[in-house]
C-alpha cells in the first residue's frame, strides 16, 4: 500500500475516531459515513477498521503508556487529538507487527503537525519515543517482516535484538 493513501487511512481512523469521542455514535456508523469519500479498497478497509478496533479495545492500556511518560500533565487536558493519535501510533507500535515503529511515529508526528496544535508534533514526538524505547527493552514490541528491521534498531541493549532474517 503506497505511503500516501496509508496516510489517507491513518486520517480517516483519527476523523473517525474523534467523531466517536465527541458525538458518542457507534464506531460502525461513523466508520460507514466517514468511508465513503475515499472509496477503499477491501485491504484498506481492513486496515481502518483493525487500527480503530486496536485502539477502542485497548484504550485503557494505550494510555497508561502514555500517562506514564506525561506525570506533569493532566492527561485530560490533553489536546483530543494528541491523545488518538498517540493511541493509534501506539497501537500500531503493539498491534501491527508489520508496521516499522519508525513509520508509525513519523505518521503520528505529522498527523499532529497538520491536524493539532503548533507544538503538538515536538510533544508527540518525545511522549512517543520514551514509550517505544520503553516497549523495545522490555520486550514488549514483536515485530516481523518489515516491522522487524526498524524495530530491533531502537534497542538499547544489543543482546535483546531480534535477529534479522526470516521472521
Amino acid at each position: 500500500m503506497a505511503s500516501i493513501r496509508r496516510r489517507i487511512l491513518r486520517e480517516k481512523v483519527m476523523q473517525v475516531l474523534y467523531a466517536s469521542e465527541i458525538s458518542k455514535e457507534p464506531l460502525s456508523l461513523i466508520l460507514d459515513q466517514q468511508l465513503v469519500d475515499i472509496h477503499p479498497k477491501p485491504n484498506e478497509i481492513k486496515f481502518i477498521k483493525e487500527l480503530c478496533q486496536a485502539v477502542v479495545q485497548h484504550e485503557i492500556e494505550l494510555d497508561q503508556l502514555i500517562k506514564s511518560k506525561v506525570q506533569h500533565w493532566e492527561f485530560d487536558r490533553l489536546a483530543l487529538l494528541d491523545r488518538i493519535v498517540m493511541r493509534m501510533a501506539l497501537g500500531e507500535f503493539l498491534y501491527f507487527p508489520d508496521i516499522p515503529p519508525k513509520v508509525s511515529l513519523n505518521e503520528a508526528i505529522e498527523l499532529a503537525k497538520v491536524y493539532s496544535t503548533p507544538n503538538s508534533g515536538t510533544f508527540i514526538n518525545g511522549v512517543l519515543d520514551a514509550i517505544h524505547h520503553e516497549l523495545v527493552d522490555s520486550g514488549t514490541i514483536l515485530k516481523s517482516g518489515r516491522g522487524l528491521v526498524e524495530s530491533t534498531m531502537h534497542s538499547h541493549n544489543e543482546d535483546d535484538q531480534l535477529p534479522i532474517g526470516d521472521a
